[in-house]
């Protein structure tokens, strides 16, 4: 087990600046618990050799390291320019059209027949990440005439954003569909699928993956907000990729929404990822902003389940750097008082149902009986979230008897994990839990833990060591 004095997990992004084994330990023992490989760059092979040292390095130091496939989804672009680049000016009117020829002043190509079938007459067209903006004057399946709002220097491939339109587009391309097929393959724990508008992505994604991973729902477009509780009811997991979402939307709303995710995330008992431009600063310099290090912590104060590290981590100048402060943030945010109160004020009531009656009443023994530690026996990942979900004071400690939910439940607030066969005689679960919290350091002779099994019947005790 590879012991946390935090209870938030840390999702850095691999990449050059981290994918050389020595690097991947150094991110690991320096506090990585999810390790993400973006499959919008880099090939099959390289991605199989990181994973590979991943898995090694889980042997090397007894733990389970979480490893998430990130797909890249769509991406819609406009075509070349005769010249490179052109610079465009509020109120030109510009064209967008099927033509494949190469643009200049006047049109350039939208190879995207989807994006001008769906357009009306007054949508907004967004590209180069929202820094130039378009309104729409007239449009038919060929083409869209549009005027320009912001302008600036648009050159060849830039990314078109189309916001408050349901793209009649599928979340997963072919591309995708093989990279899907090759993660799955390598023996991933979960997959993050982009461009996820409505809860049919999800769906078509599960029937996919058919269970062999955890699916973690990117929220990055507007349509995903609108169709907010039934995406997460049909995700393991989300992730608020907050980039996206400040391009298609006001940034302003950007924060609340974030809170509204989690707050919903919470309710439904569904792991949450805050990610993009937690440390952008990082990329180039050995400290982050103040606003950065106050971001990292409102995600914190709010429940997130893990922060993540993009660009920072994968082809920053300070990756082990912005992974050590990451982890000092997290870890101070958790120890003020005030983090546990909103959290409370934040708490979702339990179901009513078995598992949840356990696990709050696991969380309440732990918190009155001045408990070291909770030590869960389950198979179920079910089990794990809802005794994540109500964020105890202490550590889960999770004892299962497979690999593949041990490295699963990385991302879970609050968990880690050791692996054991299975037992069913609740005395000898009772003594094995006082064994795994001495022998991991939880807890000493005299201290308390609390004892929460679901295998054979759901018991629950309170240990003294």
């Amino acid at each position: 087990m590879m012991r946390r004095y935090r209870s938030g997990k840390i999702v850095a992004t691999i990449g050059p600046a981290s994918c050389k084994f020595e690097n991947l330990e150094r991110m690991l023992l320096g506090g990585v618990d999810v390790f993400r490989l973006n499959f919008s760059h880099g090939s099959h092979e390289e991605h199989e050799q990181v994973y590979n040292s991943i898995r090694s390095l889980g042997k090397k130091h007894s733990c389970f390291p979480t490893v998430l496939a990130d797909l890249q989804g769509p991406k819609l672009r406009v075509g070349q320019f005769e010249n490179d680049k052109i610079i465009l000016k509020a109120g030109d009117v510009f064209r967008f059209d099927l033509d494949s020829a190469p643009g200049d002043a006047r049109r350039v190509n939208l190879p995207h027949l989807e994006i001008l079938e769906v357009l009306q007459v007054g949508s907004s067209i967004l590209l180069d990440d929202g820094k130039l903006r378009f309104e729409v004057l007239s449009c038919s399946p060929k083409y869209a005439e549009v005027k320009v709002l912001v302008g600036g220097p648009l050159s060849n491939r830039k990314g078109v954003n189309v916001p408050h339109v349901m793209l009649p587009i599928p979340a997963l391309t072919e591309k995708d569909r093989k990279d899907l097929n090759f993660a799955l393959g390598l023996g991933v724990n979960w997959v993050a699928i982009s461009f996820v508008q409505s809860v049919d992505d999800v769906e078509n994604a599960k029937k996919i993956i058919d269970g062999r991973a955890g699916i973690i729902s990117k929220l990055e477009k507007p349509m995903a907000i609108k169709a907010l509780e039934p995406i997460v009811e049909a995700s393991d997991a989300v992730m608020i990729a907050r980039g996206d979402l400040g391009v298609e939307m006001n940034q302003e709303d950007v924060p609340a929404i974030q809170k509204r995710i989690i707050n919903v995330c919470h309710r439904l008992g569904r792991p949450v990822i805050v990610a993009t431009q937690m440390l952008e600063s990082m990329i180039s310099a050995p400290s982050p902003t103040r606003a950065e290090v106050s971001d990292v912590a409102t995600a914190v104060y709010s429940g997130a389940d893990a922060t993540m590290l993009s660009a920072e981590s994968a082809s920053g100048q300070y990756p082990f750097e912005s992974i050590d402060i990451m982890s000092k943030i997290i870890t101070k945010t958790e120890s003020d008082p005030c983090c546990l109160r909103r959290l409370e004020d934040d708490a979702q009531l339990p179901n009513r149902t078995v598992v949840d009656a356990l696990c709050v009443a696991a969380k309440d023994a732990a918190e009155f009986s001045c408990a070291n530690a909770i030590v869960l026996f389950t198979d179920s990942f079910d089990t794990v979230v809802r005794c994540s979900r109500m964020r105890p004071v202490v550590p889960i400690i999770l004892v299962v008897d497979t690999e593949i939910l041990a490295c699963k439940a990385g991302l879970c607030n609050g968990v880690y994990a050791v692996i054991s066969k299975k037992e069913f005689n609740f005395e000898k679960i009772c003594k094995f839990a006082k064994d795994i919290a001495a022998e991991h350091k939880f807890a000493a002779a005299g201290d308390v833990i609390v004892v929460l099994s679901d295998i054979s019947e759901n018991s629950l005790s309170i240990c003294r060591l």
